[in-house]
């Protein structure tokens, strides 16, 4: 097999691609001829050695990537989760995060899919306590209002549509105006484009009594002003700190990392009592061994596929021996959708 191998950490030269022996899967586990692999802004930080679950579960050398779509052994079609280690032409993957691939999908597309959305998923059903529908028994509750950040990415594309089938009003923040149609078109109800207005602003205006659920993976550069506009019982959802590294540079800043971790706002918790207010975060890499979760969101998210309200992510592909070139675009910040390495 090929796979991708970073032996320490550093900027694009480090993605080097290797030929070993295919590996064998054990019981309970399935191998999987990888035919497209999801690239995703948290395989760059694996990459910088900034990825603190990598630390913990892998070390050095490491295969970045979460997830693939492919064949197994027996000639079936399917998409895979995987906790690093995805950036191969050949993976073994416990069979609990092996799934069919939905109706539709291409494998680039169907590559693209897991991550982002479990990662949506999670943030408003689970930590949002979102309702899929908008409610229950007949009774609609009060639309909340979503505050979405980078609403072009793929996790941003995500929470658009999910905030959108939950019956939420969705604001959306693009950082470029070519990705304003995209997010319209996901359906957001109104669409943020602080190239060309001042992003607090146009979000008061947006929802002058605050927001029910701000999502934001920017860090230090939002996180302060995006607590400021929640409205009483708001919550602030974190799930990454994309800001804190220089754009297209490839390797961390680390007086620019020390700044903004001194920047980055520590939140009171005896204001948050007292505005009533929450800040949760998490990372999607240490939910791995939450199987019933993993389990109830993809079932929830393909029946969504299946009924024609999740649509196949928009992805740009790259072959598997560009990586260093995918790595680059997606840390430029410039991407609508997904990127997708073709094996």
């Amino acid at each position: 097999m090929r796979r991708v191998l970073v032996k320490s950490a550093g900027g694009y030269d480090r993605l080097q691609i290797v030929t070993e022996a295919d590996p064998v899967a054990g019981p309970e586990e399935e191998l999987i001829e990888v035919q497209a692999i999801g690239v995703n802004y948290a395989d760059c930080i694996v990459r910088m050695g900034l990825y603190e679950s990598a630390k913990t579960y892998v070390g050095w050398p490491i295969t970045p990537g979460f997830e693939v779509a492919g064949t197994t052994a027996d000639g079936r079609r399917v998409l895979a989760l995987t906790r690093f280690g995805g950036y191969a032409s050949h993976v073994v993957v416990p069979k609990h995060q092996v799934f069919p691939l939905p109706r539709g999908f291409s494998m680039a597309q169907a590559a693209a899919f897991p991550v982002v959305n479990l990662t949506a998923y999670y943030a408003l059903f689970e930590l949002s306590n979102l309702r899929p529908g908008g409610g229950s028994g007949g009774q609609r509750p009060p639309a909340k209002t979503l505050l979405v950040h980078s609403a072009a990415g793929g996790v941003g594309t995500a929470l658009v549509t999910m905030g959108k089938l939950a019956g939420c009003r969705v604001v959306g923040v693009v950082g470029s105006s070519h990705k304003v149609p995209h997010v319209r078109d996901l359906g957001a109800d109104h669409v943020i484009d602080k190239s060309q207005e001042d992003l607090w602003r146009a979000a008061e205006k947006a929802a002058p009594g605050g927001y029910d659920v701000v999502l934001d993976a920017n860090g230090v550069e939002t996180l302060g002003q995006s607590f400021r506009h929640l409205a009483p019982t708001g919550r602030l959802v974190v799930y990454g700190f994309a800001t804190m590294i220089p754009r297209g540079r490839g390797k961390p800043s680390w007086p620019k990392l020390a700044a903004d971790w001194v920047r980055t706002p520590r939140f009171d918790p005896l204001t948050m009592t007292n505005e009533n207010k929450s800040v949760m975060a998490f990372n999607l890499s240490y939910l791995f061994e939450r199987k019933e979760l993993m389990t109830e969101a993809m079932e929830a998210l393909f029946a969504w596929t299946d009924a024609g309200k999740l649509l196949p992510p928009a992805v740009t592909t790259f072959p598997f021996s560009e990586v260093a070139r995918a790595h680059h675009t997606i840390e430029e910040g410039k991407t609508v959708g997904k990127l997708v390495l073709v094996v």
